[in-house]
């Protein structure tokens, strides 16, 4: 009996056949995961994306998530934010008060991608004049368990000039979010005012609101100008410099602040905003603490640096009701730390914040967080028989 076996030409056929069945399933999985991606879709992101990124170093995946706001590796959000969301501050119009905090695109390269995120302002920096590296690597922890991070970057900038083009260039698009630049002070400038005006000089012309940074705590004596004395001198000469702009409108000055503040250091920092010459538009509350409560369960705990994510957000929130009621809500908040849900917002809204800012949580969540903190707080402030975010702000401090 003669026995048909499978000739060369059946075996490559068969080959053949193998090569694209598996061409095919990696390329309609690729496809898949891209368009999940490109849509935002939160439980891919949940799923897939996010613990992906944490297997990776914490600075290797943050670069990987300004690579992909620089590409614009997102759709943009077609569908306009609910009217209960739209707030005008400064002369400036925001179809939502969730904005990024600035710490995230420090060289002002994703600012498009970050607008089609849905974000209805990004603030960018911090950016020193000169460029310079920052602290030593590695500088930046997560803590998972916790829902934080650590982190001490130093201001690592690439300097006044290569970010100014950038913001430039956004800035003369039609389609953008408002657009903050937070400057900070170079680390060996003898010179910390002059630093702050060379910024104000700079940018002034081209960002919609300008933030004097004055609470990293990872520049050595940078927090030490929140004193009373030193920051009546630092504000009322960036004041001076702000107001000489040659420009149809001055851009606003806001001062971003510390959490770890004694009840007496707030009282001075609230005496000398309200001055005559130290009037800043607005301030932000607040920066990253040093503190670490004893609920951390993470391992790298005790590393020096900012701790930023869900164990700021009381200490965030209990500073931003503290300043409210000391500036008799006459000066515009802007709320960060810890803010990871709609509740989270509302809760800064009902603080005194005008304004909401996040990082952390956009670290940990990814994209979707955002359009997600915007749909809660919509249905949030309904609930509530809010018909505009506007007329929650202090509600909760002016009782």
């Amino acid at each position: 009996m003669l026995v048909k076996t499978e000739g060369p030409r059946s075996g490559m056929r068969g080959h053949r056949q193998l090569t694209a069945l598996v061409t095919v399933t990696v390329g309609g999985t690729a496809t898949f995961a891209g368009l999940c991606v490109w849509n935002g879709n939160e439980n891919f992101y949940r799923d897939y994306v996010m613990p992906f990124t944490k297997r990776l170093d914490p600075e290797t995946s943050h670069q990987l998530a300004v690579f992909a706001m620089k590409h614009c590796l997102i759709k943009k959000q077609h569908k306009n934010d609910p009217e209960s969301l739209a707030t005008k501050l400064w002369n400036l119009s925001f179809s939502n008060p969730i904005g990024l905090a600035a710490g995230f695109d420090k060289q002002a390269e994703g600012m498009q991608g970050l607008h089609r995120t849905g974000f209805g302002f990004v603030e960018i920096g911090s950016v020193t004049p000169e460029p310079q590296e920052g602290n030593d690597k590695p500088r930046v922890f997560r803590l998972s368990e916790d829902n934080a991070i650590i982190n001490r970057y130093g201001f690592n900038s690439e300097g006044h000039e290569v970010v100014y083009n950038r913001v430039k260039d956004e800035g003369e698009k039609k389609d953008r979010a408002v657009i903050g630049v937070n400057l900070g002070k170079n680390k060996m400038s003898s010179d910390a005012t002059q630093d702050y005006v060379a910024g104000v000089n700079k940018f002034g012309k081209i960002a919609d609101y300008l933030v004097i940074n004055v609470s990293s705590p990872n520049t050595p004596g940078l927090r030490g100008l929140q004193k009373k004395a030193e920051l009546e001198h630092l504000i009322s000469n960036v004041l001076e410099a702000r107001n000489a702009l040659n420009v149809p409108k001055l851009p606003p000055l806001l001062l971003k602040i510390a959490p770890d503040l004694s009840e007496e250091e707030k009282k001075d920092i609230a005496n000398v905003v309200l001055k005559n010459n130290c009037r800043v538009d607005g301030l932000i509350v607040s920066n990253t603490t040093i503190s670490r409560p004893e609920s951390l369960k993470g391992d790298s705990k005790d590393e020096i640096g900012g701790l930023s994510g869900e164990p700021l957000k009381d200490i965030s929130t209990k500073c931003i009701r503290d300043i409210y009621r000391l500036t008799n809500g006459q000066i515009p908040i802007i709320g960060v730390g810890g803010v990871a849900s709609g509740q989270d917002a509302f809760e800064k809204i009902l603080a005194g914040a005008s304004l909401v800012q996040l990082y952390t949580s956009f670290a940990f969540q990814g994209p979707p967080v955002v359009r997600r903190i915007k749909r809660e707080l919509d249905e949030i402030l309904r609930l509530n028989g809010y018909t505009n975010v506007s007329e929650a702000v202090g509600r909760e401090s002016r009782k």
